[in-house]
C-alpha cells in the first residue's frame, strides 16, 4: 500500500463518516461565535451603595462609570451579603469608609479605581477599606480556583465514564450482561455505582490539593466542597456515559467534547457574563457546571452554609437523577425488557 492509496482509505473514512466531517466544521465556528459572545459583551455593571454621603461627593461621584444607589446602613450590609450589590460607601466622622464585597478581586480593584478617578483630589485617597468576604490579598486564581476545581472534576469524569461505558460496550461486555435476565436499571446503576467510587476519590484528590497545597482561597467548610465536587462528579458521570450510548468508538466520544464541555467553560463563571444579552446568559442555566460553580464560589470565597448553596444542590440532584432515566431508556438501544 503506497502513500496515495493510504490517503484514499483514509479520505473515503470521513466520507462515510458524516458526524465526524460535519464537527470538523461545525465544532471550531460554534466555539469561534461562544467566545465572541461572551468576550464582546457589555462589561459588568459596577452597582456601589451611598450611605450618609455627602450630597456635593455624591454629584462627583455621578462622573463615574459607578451605578449609585443611595441606601440605609442595614439595607447595604443586606445587598452586599445577597451579592445585590459589589461595595457601599459610608461616610462617618468626615470621612469615607469604603466596604467591598471582596470575592472577585478584578471587580474590587475597579471600584477602587473610579472612585479615585472620579475624586482625585477628595479624601478617597485616604479611604478606609474593609472587605465583607476575601481580603486584600487575594488574587485571581483564588477567584476562578472554585471554578477550575469543579471544571477539571467534570471534565475527566465525563471523559473517562464516557471513554470507559463504550469500552465495555464495543468489547462486548454490555451485551453479554443485557443476554442475562438482568435489568436496564441495575446495569445503569452498577455501573455508575462502581465508576463512582472512582469519582469520590478523584473529588477528594482535587480539592485537598488545590486547597491545601495550591492554598487556593478558602473561608467555608471543606466537606460541603467535597459535596459539591461529588454531584458534580456524578452528573458528569452519567452523562458520559449517556452520550457514549450514541457513540460508535472513542474517537466519535471525544467529538462531544467542544459541544459539551467547551460551552459550560464559558458560562461557568471564568468569564464575565452579566453583560451579556438575557438569552445568553439563559443558556448557562441548563449547565450543570454553572450550578457547581456557583456553590463552590459561594462556600469557598463567602463561607456559604447549605441553606444558601441548596438550590444549586438540589439541581445538581435533578441532573444526576434525569441522566440516569435517560441512560436506562437509552439501553433500549441495546436490548428491550
Amino acid at each position: 500500500m503506497n502513500t496515495w492509496t493510504l490517503m484514499k482509505r483514509i479520505l473515503k473514512q470521513f466520507r462515510r463518516d458524516k458526524r465526524s466531517m460535519a464537527l470538523m466544521i461545525a465544532a471550531p465556528i460554534f466555539v469561534l461565535t461562544l467566545m465572541w459572545l461572551v468576550l464582546d459583551g457589555d462589561s459588568k455593571t459596577l452597582n456601589v451603595a451611598l450611605v450618609d454621603v455627602p450630597e456635593p461627593f455624591q454629584e462627583t461621584l455621578e462622573e463615574s462609570e459607578l451605578q449609585l444607589t443611595s441606601m440605609s446602613l442595614g439595607m447595604a450590609e443586606k445587598e452586599i451579603d445577597d451579592g445585590a450589590i459589589d461595595a457601599f460607601l459610608q461616610w462617618k466622622e468626615q470621612k469615607p469608609y469604603l466596604t467591598l464585597e471582596g470575592s472577585d478581586p478584578n471587580t474590587a480593584g475597579a471600584i477602587r479605581n473610579e472612585l479615585q478617578a472620579a475624586a482625585p483630589n477628595d479624601p478617597t485617597k485616604e479611604m478606609n477599606v474593609s472587605f465583607w468576604h476575601g481580603s486584600e490579598d487575594m488574587e485571581l486564581f483564588d477567584y476562578i480556583g472554585p471554578v477550575l476545581i469543579g471544571f477539571f472534576v467534570f471534565f475527566f469524569v465525563f471523559i473517562v465514564g464516557g471513554v470507559s461505558f463504550l469500552r465495555e460496550r464495543t468489547q462486548g461486555t454490555l451485551e453479554r450482561l443485557l443476554a442475562s435476565p438482568i435489568k436496564r436499571s441495575e446495569v445503569v446503576f452498577g455501573y455508575l455505582g462502581g465508576f463512582g467510587l472512582f469519582t469520590i476519590l478523584q473529588s477528594i484528590l482535587i480539592a485537598v490539593f488545590s486547597i491545601y497545597v495550591l492554598e487556593v482561597y478558602m473561608t467555608g467548610s471543606l466537606m460541603y466542597v467535597l459535596l459539591i465536587t461529588f454531584l458534580l462528579a456524578l452528573t458528569a458521570l452519567s452523562l458520559g456515559t449517556l452520550l457514549s450510548a450514541f457513540a460508535k468508538n472513542e474517537f466519535q466520544m471525544i467529538q462531544f467534547i467542544p459541544l459539551v464541555i467547551v460551552p459550560q467553560v464559558f458560562f461557568s463563571g471564568l468569564f464575565p457574563i452579566e453583560g451579556l444579552a438575557v438569552w445568553l446568559q439563559a443558556i448557562g442555566r441548563i449547565m450543570p457546571l454553572t450550578y457547581g460553580a456557583e456553590a463552590l464560589r459561594g462556600i469557598m470565597l463567602r463561607d456559604e452554609g447549605i441553606a444558601e448553596f441548596q438550590l444549586s444542590m438540589y439541581i445538581l440532584i435533578g441532573f444526576v437523577v434525569l441522566f440516569t432515566l435517560l441512560n436506562i431508556f437509552a439501553l433500549k438501544r441495546h436490548r428491550r425488557l
